[in-house]
């Protein structure tokens, strides 16, 4: 090439125009709604799954319909809110309210039918090979129905209010998911008429017809042992009872879900906690998002329930068969336990075993090193040996305490009273009441806590408080005052700590113990606090600190060395740090993304998302830490704590990121926990740049599992 050749050749290269790609564009993003319908498609894949026990597969597919009821009552009925109220904001990926609706009846129709399918087709019969049956009415003997029909008149019978519809009674009250006849009747006068009978939610869905006698036949099958019929079907097939005198016409089931995604004025609100009360109660007035009806309903049927109502067209799901089958759920408690997984006892660091007598162990131990849990293959129960020993140690001077879902029956909330009532001990506890679907147990014990003299405050207005934080304030044996932590990703709930993937922590950091001090400050009192020394906290430093940490592995990137990130979290919405990561894609920083549900983020695209990959690893516990680790030169960060990536999460709720500092556990829990679900072969699904998931491995059946890997470590700790 001659050098008037070369000179042109650079001119041209140097006129081509390096097309730099617009983040803003919604092409680079995925709607957060299917995101979160694709997770309930994952979900249903665990059902249909050979891998689990028959009745964890039952659990896995009430799951699905359960998720789904959630996902209506506040998201879709968020959504019509918007519609409505002519909301014309954009979603992420550029949809407007009406049109996500429309996008989400697709979606939500497909998934309906692939999970009735699998209950019908799958999970039923094997179920009946295995030895429990659901029967329909009309498939019982006459001995079968002799002994339900009698359960009918003794137990179902006394429960049931039919309400009448005509110029004299109006069109009853229909309760949130509840589940109802819609009978048409016909009076002596040739008059047709209507009532609704409301199946009562007090009684099991599954009635149990009396079991044979057990054992196995002589061709070696096993014979039913649990037989069970529907009790909308017993019901149906009784009515007679309930209009004597009357012909019944026909009946059919129908169910409807409202629209629970109700704004709390707080501004306005004199008492949080009776506006709580009030807001619960209203609650079952919202406006209906789905009627679903079977398939065989008569025309005549559905105008009627629609009109009165007032449920739109595209509002109306149709079904084969049962409907709310979030109820399978009563079906995983049958005493079968070769259909269930095998149970292990969670690991409890020998360190931590000790009489609860001898309390100032407990406190001792957290002085000499800081401790990590990793639940559920870790136990739960230091967390509430440490609030019960914070209780009754007379060197304790105050608890307080984060409390956001709790359960009903919870063993903390005991020993907060105790330590208040019976040991005069300062405790102040902070009840988030806005707790969606657990604002009336919250409330309860809200009450509770302030009838013992317990400082219960419901948090900073316009704000949810999400972190988990327990506060122990002591005057230890050396004669200094301080103070022991526990921070988690979990709730303090000694249930779902069996049934979630979560981490704890125990510390007497100085610094992590004053953030502490100076974040329950902003959440009790009055308090301007801009910056705090080693915790972050949402909505004041979270966001701004995350952001720091990605551009400074973008920094390490451009400087010549390897930038690296592992982030896990349950859902990944906001789209600045979605921009943020997309950036650092760019710059040749490597990312490793674990997000349990939803993911806006679309990976592997050339020049923008290349060096980013995102998987989904689903199993028998609901995975539900938050860990985030940047590799900084060899001088890793890692924080945990209870923030997902979500514009709700970083900028209208107080949630918190607590730093691990002891490189031991980090070391720990980066080779231990996040290198493992990185695994090679591992059962996982992985997002494409297209939006859709597919498994990692291509037989996921017999791919590594990480939970399993969990159990076996937790039942062989030498491992």
């Amino acid at each position: 090439m001659s050098e008037e050749q070369a000179v042109e050749l650079t001119e041209e290269i140097s006129a081509i125009e390096v097309v730099t790609p617009n983040l803003e564009s919604h092409e680079y993003y995925i709607n957060r709604e299917i995101s979160l319908i694709d997770f309930q498609e994952r979900v249903l894949a665990e059902a249909k799954s050979q891998k689990y026990p028959l009745l964890e597969r039952v659990k896995f597919l009430a799951y699905v319909f359960h998720n789904l009821d959630e996902f209506f009552m506040v998201r879709v009925g968020g959504l019509h809110m918007q519609n409505a109220a002519g909301v014309s904001d954009l979603s992420i990926d550029g949809q407007t309210p009406a049109e996500q609706l429309a996008q989400i009846r697709k979606s939500t129709e497909k998934l309906y039918t692939r999970a009735q399918d699998c209950w019908i087709n799958e999970i039923k019969p094997a179920l009946g090979e295995a030895g429990i049956q659901i029967l329909r009415y009309s498939e019982l003997n006459d001995k079968q129905k002799n002994s339900v029909d009698k359960y009918y008149l003794e137990t179902i019978f006394p429960t049931l209010t039919p309400l009448a519809f005509d110029p004299g009674h109006p069109f009853p009250h229909i309760s949130n998911l509840s589940l109802n006849l819609a009978v048409f009747i016909q009076d002596k006068e040739k008059h047709q008429r209507f009532a609704r009978v409301k199946v009562p939610s007090s009684l099991p869905r599954f009635i149990p017809i009396k079991r044979s006698s057990g054992g196995v036949k002589k061709d070696g099958t096993v014979p039913f042992k649990h037989l069970f019929v529907w009790i909308e079907e017993v019901i149906e097939n009784n009515l007679q009872n309930l209009f004597p005198g009357m012909k019944i016409l026909h009946a059919h089931p129908f169910r409807i879900i409202r629209n629970n995604d109700m704004e709390i004025q707080e501004i306005e609100a004199g008492d949080l906690l009776e506006t709580m009360e009030e807001s619960v109660r209203q609650r079952r007035f919202g406006s209906i998002v789905q009627l679903a009806v079977n398939k065989d309903i008569t025309s005549e049927a559905l105008s009627l329930l629609t009109s009165n109502l007032k449920v739109d067209k595209n509002d109306v799901f149709m079904f084969d068969g049962a409907l709310g089958l979030s109820s399978l759920m009563e079906l995983s408690k049958i005493d079968r336990f070769d259909l269930k997984r095998k149970q292990f006892i969670p690991y409890t660091p020998q360190k931590l075993k000790f009489d609860l007598n001898l309390s100032e162990d407990f406190f001792s131990i957290i002085r000499k090193e800081e401790i990590i849990l990793h639940h559920p293959y870790d136990s739960f129960d230091p967390v509430v040996k440490f609030i019960n020993a914070a209780a009754e140690d007379p060197r304790v001077l105050t608890i307080k305490q984060t409390l956001y879902r709790t359960g009903p029956k919870s063993p903390i909330v005991p020993a907060l009273l105790r330590a208040r009532r019976d040991f005069n001990k300062q405790v102040a506890v902070l009840v988030e009441l806005k707790a969606r679907f657990d604002e009336e147990s919250n409330i309860t014990w809200a009450k509770r806590l302030e009838d013992e003299g317990v400082h219960v405050t419901y948090g900073l207005v316009g704000l949810k408080t999400h972190c988990k934080v327990a506060l122990v304030v002591r005057h230890d044996e050396d004669d200094v005052i301080r103070r022991y932590l526990h921070l988690g990703t979990g709730n303090y709930n000694h249930i779902t700590a069996h049934a979630y993937e979560d981490f704890g922590f125990f510390t007497c950091d100085e610094a992590i113990g004053a953030d502490a001090t100076d974040l329950f400050n902003f959440l009790t009192g009055y308090s301007a606090i801009q910056e705090f020394r080693k915790l972050l906290v949402a909505p004041i430093t979270l966001r701004e600190k995350l952001i720091e940490h990605i551009q400074n592995e973008i920094e390490i990137q451009r400087n010549g060395q390897q930038g690296y990130m592992i982030l896990k979290m349950n859902a990944l919405v906001d789209k600045k740090i979605i921009k943020q990561l997309y950036e650092a894609s760019q710059a040749g920083v490597k990312i490793d993304l674990i997000v349990r549900g939803i993911s806006c983020l679309k990976p592997g695209i050339p020049g923008v998302s290349e060096n980013i990959r995102v998987i989904s690893v689903l199993g028998k516990y609901l995975e539900h830490s938050r860990v985030y680790y940047f590799q900084n030169s060899g001088k890793p960060v890692m924080l945990i704590g209870s923030a997902d990536l979500m514009p709700r999460n970083l900028n209208n709720r107080v949630e918190v990121l607590f730093p691990i500092t002891n490189i031991r556990l980090v070391k720990r829990i980066k080779k231990e926990v996040l290198e493992i679900y990185l695994k090679n072969g591992i059962r996982a699904w992985e997002l494409q740049p297209d939006g859709e998931y597919k498994w990692l491995t291509e037989d996921p059946e017999s791919a590594f599992d990480v939970q399993e890997h969990f159990i076996l470590k937790a039942e062989n700790p030498k491992i």
